[in-house]
C-alpha cells in the first residue's frame, strides 16, 4: 500500500511506538499516510485507540511474519 512515511519500530515495547508514531504525525500534513512497523503484540490495540482518540484513520492493521503493519492517516 501506497504511503508517505514509514516508521519502524520493530523491537520497541509500548508505549514507544505510539510515542514515535505521534512525533512523526505531528510533522507530516493532513492526508498523508504513515506507514508504522511495529512487533509488540499490544500495539495492535494500541493504535486502534490512537487513531480514534488523536482523529487519525487507522486505514490497515495487519500481521505478517510476526511483524504488526498499521496505516495511519492523518485526520
Amino acid at each position: 500500500m501506497a504511503h508517505d512515511q514509514e516508521l519502524d519500530a520493530s523491537g520497541l515495547n509500548c508505549p514507544l511506538p505510539i510515542l514515535r508514531a505521534k512525533k512523526t504525525l505531528n510533522a507530516m500534513a493532513a492526508g498523508q499516510v504513515l506507514h508504522v512497523i511495529a512487533t509488540d503484540p499490544g500495539s495492535v490495540r494500541d493504535f486502534d485507540a490512537f487513531a480514534k482518540q488523536t482523529g487519525n484513520v487507522l486505514t490497515d492493521s495487519r500481521e505478517e511474519g510476526g511483524k504488526f503493519h498499521f496505516l495511519i492517516t492523518k485526520g
